[in-house]
């Protein structure tokens, strides 16, 4: 497993485990299958209402917690600075944990200034080793960087083959924050798992489509959460450090960049429409 080591000296293994749209009943026997292939690096979200499954596939494994690396995000809410204080606690609770390893303010919207607030509150507590933000495109992410206390230290932002983040990649290496991908796999769009030139490199290094998709964004520095319920997936998007690709792959993977989401755009007015609507 490789590490990155976040701006306050934390470890945090690159690759990871991710619950998004996992459902409650599943989780805990997911999130126990994958710290049985080996990951110890799992990320939730409050949003994903599956936090106690992740809880209780930990405390079930038989591994010690400081053994394994949480990350959750806090919701933005209406009531700001105290409805982000007390979710942070809440979040522990469900957890069954005293601490989360990186909790990150999920999206760039409400007062997200009072919401980072509580992250850099509860930081200073010893509730949570590391501290950062998701969603935050380079405007957002300079703003709060230069008015916080504590510059985050983690920004997941959708990155993939598709969506490289080219544009916003050295405004985050200037801040000294961690990229990290959500939707490594572009979540299957764009004809994802049928792309000829992913399929060429894979058939050249005898690897699954998957596999060379994260090792072109982990050999770019960048942390990766791949999300399945199936034990066979997991071990297959483990499988990601015995190979390298080489130059001309990469150079080749660089060319497959739309400069664009596949989902959604955070800066998009009827995007940002709909998702303030979230906190009333």
């Amino acid at each position: 497993m490789d590490f990155v080591t976040l701006h306050n000296g934390v470890r945090m293994p690159q690759l990871g485990f991710g619950v998004y749209q996992t459902p409650p009943d599943e989780t805990e026997r997911c999130v126990r299958e994958a710290l049985e292939v080996g990951y110890r690096h799992i990320d939730t979200a409050q949003a994903y209402n599956n936090e106690e499954g992740v809880g209780a596939a930990i405390a079930a494994s038989g591994l010690n917690r400081s053994d394994i690396f949480l990350t959750s995000k806090v919701w933005f809410y209406k009531d700001g600075y105290q409805a982000a204080k007390a979710s942070i606690d809440e979040s522990l609770r469900k957890i069954g944990s005293d601490y989360i390893d990186l909790m990150l303010a999920h999206q760039p919207f409400g007062d997200y200034y009072s919401t980072y607030r509580a992250l850099e509150e509860a930081y200073d507590a010893g509730k949570l080793r590391a501290i950062g933000v998701s969603n935050f495109y380079p405007d957002r992410l300079i703003d709060l960087a230069h008015f916080a206390r504590i510059v985050p230290m983690v920004n997941q932002v959708e990155t993939h083959v598709f969506f490289q983040q080219q544009e916003a990649r050295p405004f985050m290496d200037e801040l000294n924050v961690i990229h990290e991908s959500w939707a490594p796999f572009a979540e299957g769009a764009n004809n994802f798992f049928d792309n000829p030139t992913l399929k060429a490199i894979a058939e050249e290094h005898g690897k699954t489509v998957a596999q060379v998709a994260l090792r072109y964004l982990l050999q770019r520095g960048v942390v990766v959460i791949p999300k399945s319920t199936h034990k066979e997936r997991m071990e297959e998007n483990f499988r990601v450090f015995d190979f390298e690709l080489t130059d001309a792959n990469m150079t080749s993977l660089e060319t497959l960049d739309t400069h664009h989401s596949l989902f959604l755009d955070h800066r998009g007015a009827q995007d940002v429409k709909r998702f303030v609507g979230f906190a009333r």
